[in-house]
Parts: structure tokens; C-alpha cells; sequence
């Protein structure tokens, strides 16, 4: 950190805390406190009239109030809320960057303000559903973001989520990364796909030994991350659910969901996808009561599964070792 952003710093912590010490400040800032003296010297040589204490630390003159910017309690609130929920869904860079500029919102706020902005935090909360310290999420999201910003192609073993002939099947994959998603408590990377020629969602959950090429590319000039190009998603299963399980369904709403449509017998739900293995675990997971109206190639692989399923429960019950 550069002395002017320090000095900065410094101000904002005095504005933000009644009184802080100069050990304090230290730590804060990670430099020693013979800098922060230097600090508080400039600072009131620059005219900020700030208090010493032996023994107790700085203060800002009561009723010092330096805003550069102006929020109103809901417009500070919003922006600590959306900090909090960014630190808890990235990695530590961002995370830090999060808390960094939460302190800095609150200290521009005046007393009133950051009592009436504690008291709505304190009755709203944003949780994230994910946990990056517990996944290798974490690195490949560094990773990403790594490449995204120096335009880098990144080749990558891409795992299906339905298996075959007992195995995970996985791929290599090249791809040009476009932008992160962060969707249904899960990170999705928006790129272009070499193999596939076109634009790709590829899961960060089911990516692994990423690696940063050398070849780099231009994201295309209309690129959006507010209307991403729509992938072609040329499979089209139409699939229909009880009445008692609809609400559920419509909470669970994906992004390959394309309409959802009230029938006297259920919801009919029409899906666009890749392939069928992107929809058959999920469709299997409810159980009776979803039923597969078309195309007939996925009805006969959930009958199919279905029956491995039954197999499972009615063979000989398999002998535990003890």
C-alpha cells in the first residue's frame, strides 16, 4: 500500500472509530507504529484536526466529518449486504477487497447512520450456500479470474456428471474464459469451447487440472455478462409433474428450465439441453412423481435406470466385512 492510500486509510479508521491506537492502526495497515506517527503528523499538518490521548490513542475533533461520498441508511445498507455476501463467495483477494471496502463505506457514514445501518443488517442476513475453503473451488476461481483478465485460453479436464459403465467420464477441454457466474450456490465459467466451437457454461465443480496457456484472445466487442450469448441447447425434453411437487419444482428453477406451464394433470416443464445425461439424475431424483413425456430415447433411459435401481433392492443382500 502506497503512502497516499495509507494516509487515506488512516482517516477513514479515525472517521469510522471513536478512538483507535496507534499499535491499532499498525496492524491494520501492516507497517510499524513510528509510520503511523508519521502518518498522524501529516494528517495534521494537512489541517485534520485529530486528538492524541496518552494512553488511549487518536479521535477526530468532535463533529469532524470528511464524506467523499453520501449514502442514504438503504443505499449503505445494500452495498454492506452485497460486501458481506461477495466475502463470503470468493476467494481471499476478493474477500479481503470486500471487507476493505465495507470499512470504508461505514466510515463515511455519519454516527446516526451507521446505528439505524447495524440495526438492518442485524435483522437481514445473505448466506452464501457454498463453502470455497472446503472445495478446490477456491483455486480453480483464483485461476479463472487470473485468466479472464489476461485474456489467457485455459485447458482443462472436464468431468460428465452421469457415469458410465461405472466410470466418471472426463474430457479435455480448451476454452477462451469469457466470465464467472455465481448461480444456484454453485460457480459457472462462461467461455467459449474450442471443441464445440460456440459458447459453453462449464460447472467449477466438475473442472480440474486447469492449466493457463500461453495463447490469448479478444472477447467478442458484445459480450455481456448481464445477457450472455445463450448457448445452442438443441435437445428439448418435455417432462410433466405431479401437482404435490410443483411447487418444489418451480423453487429449483435452472437455467435449463426454457417454460413451465399449469395442466390440469401437473406442471409441464420443457427443458433445453445439451445432451440427456445433463437432465437424467435430476429427473431421477424425483422419483414417481415426475413423468417423462418426450422424446423417447430419455423415457427409455430412466426406465432403464429405474430398473438398476429396482435390481439393487431386490438381489441378495451383499455381506458387510466386519
Amino acid at each position: 500500500m502506497n503512502r497516499t492510500d495509507r494516509l487515506l486509510g488512516v482517516l477513514l479508521e479515525l472517521q469510522r472509530r471513536k478512538r483507535v491506537r496507534a499499535e491499532d492502526l499498525a496492524a491494520t495497515f501492516e507497517t510499524s507504529k513510528r509510520t503511523i506517527y508519521r502518518d498522524i503528523q501529516a494528517l495534521c499538518e494537512t489541517g485534520v484536526p485529530i486528538i492524541a490521548q496518552a494512553g488511549l490513542g487518536y479521535s477526530l475533533v468532535e463533529g469532524y466529518f470528511l464524506p467523499p461520498l453520501s449514502f442514504s441508511v438503504d443505499e449503505a445498507t445494500m452495498l454492506l449486504l452485497g460486501s458481506s455476501f461477495a466475502a463470503q463467495s470468493f476467494d481471499a483477494q476478493y474477500r479481503d477487497a470486500a471487507d476493505s471496502a465495507s470499512r470504508k463505506i461505514e466510515a463515511v457514514l455519519s454516527a446516526d447512520q451507521r446505528e439505524d445501518v447495524a440495526y438492518v443488517q442485524n435483522s437481514i442476513a445473505l448466506i452464501a450456500s457454498d463453502s470455497l475453503e472446503q472445495s478446490a473451488t477456491k483455486q480453480l476461481l483464483s485461476q479463472l479470474r487470473r485468466a479472464i483478465i489476461e485474456r489467457r485460453t485455459v485447458r482443462f479436464h472436464y468431468h460428465t456428471r452421469y457415469p458410465q459403465d461405472g466410470q466418471i467420464p472426463r474430457n479435455t477441454r480448451e476454452a477462451d474464459p469469457y466470465g464467472l457466474v455465481h448461480f444456484g450456490g454453485a460457480w459457472y465459467l462462461i467461455s467459449f469451447c474450442h471443441l464445440r466451437q460456440a459458447n459453453r457454461n462449464f460447472k467449477l465443480d466438475r473442472m480440474s487440472e486447469l492449466n493457463l496457456l500461453e495463447q490469448t484472445f479478444q472477447r467478442p466487442a458484445n459480450f455481456s455478462m448481464q445477457s450472455p450469448k445463450a448457448e445452442r441447447r438443441n435437445l428439448t425434453v418435455q417432462v410433466l409433474f405431479d401437482a404435490e411437487v410443483a411447487p418444489w419444482v418451480k423453487e429449483l428453477r435452472g437455467f435449463f428450465v426454457s417454460e413451465m406451464r399449469e395442466t390440469p394433470y401437473g406442471l409441464l416443464v420443457t427443458l433445453q439441453l445439451h445432451t440427456e445425461d445433463e437432465v437424467v439424475p435430476w429427473l431421477l431424483s424425483w422419483g414417481y412423481h415426475v413423468r417423462v413425456i418426450e422424446p423417447q430415447s430419455v423415457r427409455k433411459r430412466i426406465a432403464e435406470e429405474a430398473e438398476k435401481i429396482l435390481q439393487q433392492y431386490t438381489a441378495a443382500k451383499p455381506r458387510m466385512k466386519r
